[in-house]
């Protein structure tokens, strides 16, 4: 709990919320009396194309998605967010049948950053915006994604991490 800021009173409601979060992700499933998290690094059958496109319509039916599109992510890289990338996101965007984008690794090449990272974003179907410790970069590539029209999914790990401007859009906690 010291790790999370999370107080001992308030563990009982994070469990519940975590617990529900992850049920409802299909992340965990029951085992007798017991839930079971189940492991998502798995290889998982190979689905063509239009499986996955199709998997991708039943996701979003609104957004204008294919299998292949990139996702962009924007978080902060430093610890312990910076390990959410690969524990977390790469991992449900790729299974979604994305190919995920973040702009310290997998953008290369000479120039500077901000045209890679404006090119990430503006090439990107759906991006993910991890708001947790208010990352001024974060906010910034947000504001480019906003600017584009781009449909951005917000995560915050609580809610004062959510500026005023941003409290009409939905945010996963």
């Amino acid at each position: 709990m010291d790790n999370f800021g999370i107080l001992e009173t308030d563990f009982a409601d994070f469990k519940q919320l975590f617990l529900e979060s992850l049920t409802t992700a299909k992340l965990v499933e029951e085992h007798g009396e017991n839930l079971r998290v189940l492991d998502i690094s798995e290889e998982t059958p190979t689905l063509t194309r239009e499986e996955k496109t199709e998997h991708i319509k039943k996701l979003g039916a609104t957004a204008n998605i294919e299998a292949g599109d990139s996702c962009f992510v924007m978080q902060p890289f430093a610890e312990p967010l910076g390990s959410y990338y690969v524990k977390v996101f790469q991992p449900a965007i790729e299974k979604a049948g994305l190919q995920s984008v973040r702009a310290d690794a997998e953008i290369f090449g000479t120039g500077k950053i901000i045209d890679q990272i404006w090119r990430g974003i503006k090439n990107a179907k759906v991006l993910i915006a991890e708001l947790t410790t208010r990352n001024p970069n974060v906010f910034y590539e947000l504001g480019i994604a906003h600017a584009l029209q781009k449909p951005v999914v917000l995560i915050a790990a609580n809610e004062p991490d959510v500026p005023f401007d941003l409290k009409h859009i939905r945010v996963i906690y």
